[in-house]
């Protein structure tokens, strides 16, 4: 089952991941939101659309916008809508 971790702490667990370009895409039901925290950062996709950011909280130290969701993909990334990807030292195995 794909499971996202950093320093310690279990991020996601989900069999139902959306693999995009490599990354696992976790549904939200999947995800820890107690160890995230609200960004104000977004990038834009050609392709996906406007992605928006959160960070990571774990033990106490802070891994800054290492979670990127699309709450409103463009209709070729439909499938990803809402769903959380990790990186900045996420492992997802």
């Amino acid at each position: 089952m794909p499971t996202a971790r950093w320093n310690g702490a279990v991020i996601a667990e989900s069999d139902d991941t959306v693999v995009v370009e490599g990354n696992h895409y976790f549904p939200p039901e999947s995800v820890n939101g107690a160890l995230l925290e609200a960004s104000a950062s977004h990038t834009r996709c050609p392709w996906k659309g406007e992605a928006s950011y959160k960070s990571i909280v774990v033990g106490g130290k802070r891994n800054p916008d290492a979670v990127w969701f699309y709450p409103d993909p463009l209709p070729a990334a439909a499938e990803i809508r809402g769903r959380f990807a990790f990186w900045k030292g996420v492992s997802v195995e």
